[in-house]
């Protein structure tokens, strides 16, 4: 699914840095130190990131750009 706007245990605000963390793995980065960079130092957060599985495309397969 999507990943969730707050960290479900501390509540910090984390979707938004999501893209940005999916782009730095991409380019080959360590998980680690890209989550340090965007600054979640507290391990409910990171989990969040790394705990993280993108099921959305399997959720809903019928999609705009798919044509038939």
């Amino acid at each position: 699914m999507l990943i969730p706007v707050r960290c479900w245990s501390c509540g910090k605000v984390i979707a938004h840095k999501y893209e940005e963390y999916q782009n730095a793995l991409a380019e080959g980065k360590d998980a680690g130190e890209v989550l340090d960079d965007l600054g979640f130092n507290l391990y409910c957060c990171r989990r969040m990131f790394v705990g993280h599985i993108d099921l959305i495309d399997e959720v809903a397969p019928f999609s705009i750009d798919r044509q038939q």
